[in-house]
């Protein structure tokens, strides 16, 4: 083992260079297309009219009449949206984990299933549920689901999915021998959910509460179809930008929108930097055993929660196919015929099409390789690797929206060379994977350190080149991750709003954003029916990706299923 370490040590140095090179030109890529943007943005809010370095424009955010209440209405939201949301999707995936369910991946697929279009089907949907002719319009009483309360119960619907995915996994691993334990000591049920259970998925209930916070304070398409004359911060943003081509208040708006989102995000790096380590090496997998007391109400639970959600999708589905909400409900296809025809949506749906496959070709190597150049070349613990890991992780922490507003105020300069790029596919293409840098990031990184280092060793020993072992070696073995980056990339660019509603063109207008203009016309069953469009296009390619992703691991990493 020694050996073949001191004989890396030299390969290792002499291939540095090429690695430093490759990693200076992903830092650079990323300082232009992350930190200069938002560097534009810090410095367009600190210049008033005259282009002097000023606090004009923050006292004239303080003083126009509303924008404190949309602070406050957008704290309390989001607020509001975290306590509901972490409690339901916790409970949802304790069901998945640690109880002995029937179809578990049936529920785990309804779960996820928001994540497949815009969030604002959501939005849709209970309009047609609890808004002025809504079926339920009587549940609600006297209140209104034009404000608060649609935005509340959308965003609930759209945030779950991310919630869930991370206590999952939260709850996915757990060592048997405590449960063994508390039931030695008699331990009552309750006893053991508060000691051992929640304790144990601590950590990834907080980091699931900073990622609803996070998601519900930047959720720019919710508000703007549902939220009637309620005000928050992101439809401000589009307010000062689009309404009023008032760039530099928009700008301001853009870094107060961005600092509770970026304090949640410290929060959960401070949270992750504690965790530790929830199984040891003599760890036992905790296995449930079927107990009706507990599965029993775990089904109840899961049945009305999984057809909440089923409901919410069927209707916008079903408001896609009607001639006219609630007067004329015989079934057809016009809102599809108007919406790709006469409102001229199919070239969006066709665009969408593109910017998702260019953001999944593109971003998927250059994202994959940015991590590999991090985790196995001879650039770790130098001051680029630093900043590369950093950047990485800041898109995180960065709305769409200020992401948006910061290419406007960079890009769309005349003095920059790369002015040409504003309103254009790759601009388009370019945000999204900026926008979905860091959990892409994570992925890779996740299964480039699950490899051991001595692959690299071995090579170097038998002079085999770099390339050649992160090709026949790195990538096979890494091919699970690699896929699973493709398809984020590939479905959250088909549904994004907030990343692209301010860079389109109207040749490169996306289906996302044809779907908020066609509701903001009063077209919504035409923008049902484009919203269950991209549903179906992307429910289309998670089937498609996972039938390719069996053939792949088949023939690439058959020695995972190797009898020895």
């Amino acid at each position: 083992m020694s050996s073949l370490s001191s004989r890396w040590r030299l390969p290792a140095a002499e291939r540095a260079p090429a690695g430093g090179v490759l990693l200076g030109l992903a830092a650079l890529a990323l300082c232009v297309f992350l930190l200069l943007p938002l560097g534009a943005l810090f410095s367009h809010s600190l210049l008033d009219e005259q282009g002097q370095t000023s606090l004009a424009r923050f006292r004239e955010f303080a003083a126009i009449p509303g924008m404190a209440t949309a602070l406050w209405n957008t704290f309390w939201v989001a607020l509001v949206v975290t306590l509901i949301t972490v409690p339901l999707a916790f409970l949802y995936a304790y069901a998945i984990q640690r109880s002995c369910l029937p179809f578990k991946g049936l529920w785990r697929l309804i779960g996820l299933s928001p994540l497949l279009g815009p969030s604002l089907v959501g939005a849709i949907s209970f309009i047609q549920w609890f808004g002025t002719q809504g079926l339920l319009k009587s549940w609600l009483g006297e209140t209104s689901v034009y404000g608060p309360v649609g935005i509340v119960m959308a965003t609930v619907f759209s945030s779950f999915p991310h919630a869930l995915m991370i206590l999952v996994v939260a709850l996915a691993s757990s060592d048997g021998r405590l449960y063994e334990a508390a039931d030695a000591l008699s331990a009552t049920r309750w006893r053991k959910f508060l000691t051992v259970t929640l304790p144990a998925a601590k950590y990834g209930l907080i980091s699931a509460a900073m990622v609803v916070f996070s998601y519900s304070v930047s959720e720019f398409g919710i508000p703007k179809v549902i939220g009637g004359n309620f005000k928050v911060l992101a439809v401000e943003i589009y307010v000062q930008v689009v309404g009023l081509q008032n760039f530099g208040r928009g700008a301001v708006v853009a870094l107060v929108l961005l600092l509770p989102v970026l304090f949640a995000f410290v929060v959960d790096r401070q949270v992750q930097r504690r965790q530790q380590a929830s199984l040891t090496a003599r760890a036992v997998p905790y296995r449930p055993r079927p107990d009706w007391r507990r599965d029993g109400p775990l089904l109840l639970f899961t049945l009305l929660l999984a057809g909440a959600m089923l409901e919410v999708l069927g209707m916008a589905a079903y408001t896609s196919v009607i001639t006219f909400w609630p007067y004329n409900l015989e079934l057809t296809l016009g809102h599809y015929r108007y919406g790709l025809v006469e409102a001229g949506v199919l070239g969006a749906y066709l665009n969408s099409l593109q910017i998702a496959l260019l953001t999944a070709l593109l971003g998927t190597p250059f994202i994959f390789v940015t991590a590999y150049l991090l985790e196995k070349t001879g650039a770790r613990q130098s001051a680029l690797h630093a900043l590369v890991q950093g950047m990485a992780s800041l898109p995180m922490g960065v709305p769409g929206l200020v992401l948006g507003i910061g290419y406007i105020l960079f890009f769309n300069h005349p003095d920059n060379p790369l002015n040409g790029l504003y309103q254009t596919f790759a601009i388009l293409v370019i945000v999204n994977v900026v926008h979905y840098y860091s959990s892409c990031h994570l992925t890779a990184l996740t299964a480039l350190k699950s490899l051991d280092r001595e692959f690299e060793a071995v090579s170097a020993s038998l002079k085999v080149s770099q390339f050649v072992t992160f090709w026949r070696v790195t990538l096979p073995v890494c091919l699970p991750a690699v896929l699973e980056i493709f398809r984020y990339l590939f479905i959250n660019a088909m549904t994004t709003v907030s990343a692209l509603v301010f860079l389109y063109s109207p040749d490169t207008l996306p289906a996302s954003v044809a779907i908020l203009n066609l509701d903001e016309a009063g077209e919504l069953g035409p923008a049902a029916a484009m919203a269950s469009l991209i549903i179906v296009t992307t429910a289309a390619f998670s089937l498609l990706y996972s039938a390719l992703t069996h053939l792949l691991l088949q023939r690439h990493q058959a020695w995972r299923s190797a009898k020895h």
